[in-house]
């Protein structure tokens, strides 16, 4: 059963589809130029050498962790394969269902990881559509002054992220607590800063990334999703009611719940996947179901596989390529199964664009058995995976 949320959007908790349209907000990606001693190692006849990336039709779409990285250390040929493909002039994006940060920042820190000069324009986090509900969507009115919750592994960095997109009243848990000590009763460390509720309203919640504190945050939101048009401290007389849809649960003007992305695990440091955002998601919706009776719980979730993480990476690539128009092929290369493969074969490109899976082994999938997705390729690295697309590009290794 579809759930109407306080906006008036039908929508159930699940992979869904943000359609965005946020314009560049930094330069242009310039990559180096061409060295007349740099001779090209894959080139045909029919791709002779250019020096504008807008010559090529096609571009890459990378996952980070267990793709480039692994952890915080660069994986085998990662800085290779991001050098070569700046030199060839071929486009490419990092699109991540991480965060966290801002996108600049992470930017630099992985051009000092990978030792490539990277630009914030190439790099696609999970909640770097959140940007577009600054100004409003189709589907939702504008938040720009409206209240919003943020939280994410470090809530004073996903309040500096949120007021970096244009959000001018974000409060964080820590400021929820500070102000209502005994919503929590139970032991929370002292948080380094906070600030004042503006007002007793909240109008949206937004995880940006993987929280830290699962009981605290799911506390509050689940007091505010049962909450009477978002007010801490009340009840909605609503919940419940068998004449509603939804039986009365988030019809009374709770916040809208946004996700930035639905990734049950990810690849680090240990040898096996980690817990992520995903798992988040699906602790909530079962204390959810449990205090309501089963009731559908109304959110969106961003990032990969839903396809609105891979039109706004589209949108990003073709404005990478200087505006030169639709894209004939993009090749997404990931490690998960369920999120870059999923994604990419499901995708269906408003402007026609090919999107191609490539599969590697060097993350979550480690090809100890078939993946639950099946891709275009298999491969074991991102250098790999890169040769395959070029060669069937026409380009010869």
């Amino acid at each position: 059963m579809a759930v109407v949320f306080p906006h008036g959007k039908a929508l159930l908790c699940r992979r869904a589809a943000f359609v965005f349209e946020t314009p560049l907000r930094s330069r242009p990606f310039r990559a180096p130029p061409i060295r007349s001693s740099q001779r090209r190692t894959l080139q045909t006849e029919a791709h002779p050498p250019t020096n504008h990336p807008n010559k090529h039709d096609f571009a890459f779409a990378f996952d980070i962790d267990g793709v480039l990285l692994r952890s915080s250390a660069p994986l085998p040929s990662a800085t290779r394969t991001l050098h070569h493909l700046q030199q060839q002039r071929i486009p490419f994006v990092l699109l991540t269902n991480g965060g966290g940060k801002p996108e600049a920042a992470r930017a630099a820190e992985l051009s000092r990881r990978l030792r490539v000069p990277l630009d914030a324009a190439a790099l696609v986090q999970s909640h770097s559509p959140f940007a577009d509900l600054v100004r409003g969507t189709g589907a939702h009115p504008p938040l720009r002054d409206a209240c919003v919750l943020v939280t994410g592994a470090d809530g004073e960095a996903c309040r500096g992220i949120a007021e970096m997109y244009g959000f001018t009243n974000v409060i964080t848990p820590a400021d929820i607590l500070a102000a209502h000590p005994t919503i929590w009763p139970f032991r929370a460390p002292a948080p380094t800063r906070t600030r004042a509720l503006p007002g007793p309203k909240i109008d949206a919640i937004f995880i940006y990334n993987d929280p830290r504190d699962w009981a605290l945050d799911t506390q509050l939101i689940l007091d505010l999703l049962l909450s009477q048009h978002g007010h801490l401290g009340t009840v909605s007389a609503r919940n419940g009611d068998p004449a509603l849809p939804n039986r009365g649960y988030q019809q009374h003007g709770q916040p809208a719940l946004f996700f930035s992305n639905p990734d049950l695990l990810f690849a680090a440091a240990w040898p096996r996947p980690r817990l992520g955002q995903g798992a988040f998601q699906a602790a909530l919706r079962g204390v959810w179901a449990a205090v309501t009776g089963g009731a559908e719980l109304a959110c969106w979730v961003g990032g990969k596989p839903g396809g609105g993480a891979f039109t706004f990476a589209e949108r990003r690539l073709e404005a990478l390529r200087g505006g030169s128009g639709a894209l004939r092929r993009v090749y997404m290369v990931g490690d998960n199964p369920a999120s870059d493969i999923q994604g990419a074969n499901d995708f269906r490109s408003p402007r026609g664009t090919q999107w191609r899976s490539i599969l590697v082994r060097s993350g979550v999938y480690d090809g100890e058995a078939p993946p639950a997705v099946r891709p275009d390729v298999v491969v074991d690295g991102v250098w790999e995976a890169v040769r395959w697309a070029l060669e069937r590009e026409g380009w010869r290794a």
